[in-house]
């Protein structure tokens, strides 16, 4: 199956990761990194800095694909349309 992400196309039969998540700065200069939207959510309470948020696309070790976004409500409104691929 196949299917779109902001025009970008993947065969489902080859992801073999595809997770949300928040990118936040890690404090060392201007250095980031992913966290869980639940961590985020929980745990980081204000915590840290939000940069954005993310869908990441991993086609095996090498091949990775990185889709950002301003808002979490942005990022989820792609989700839904992802989701709305995979359940036709």
């Amino acid at each position: 199956m196949i299917i779109t992400i902001q025009e970008k196309q993947f065969d489902t039969a080859k992801i073999t990761q595809l997770y949300p998540a928040a990118v936040v700065k890690t404090g060392f200069e201007d250095e980031t990194t992913q966290v869980s939207l639940e961590w985020l959510d929980v745990e980081a309470k204000d915590k840290v800095e939000v940069v954005g948020f993310g869908i990441f696309v991993h086609l095996g070790e090498e091949d990775k694909h990185t889709f950002m976004f301003d808002t979490k409500k942005e990022m989820d409104e792609e989700i839904g349309r992802i989701a709305s691929q995979l359940n036709r």
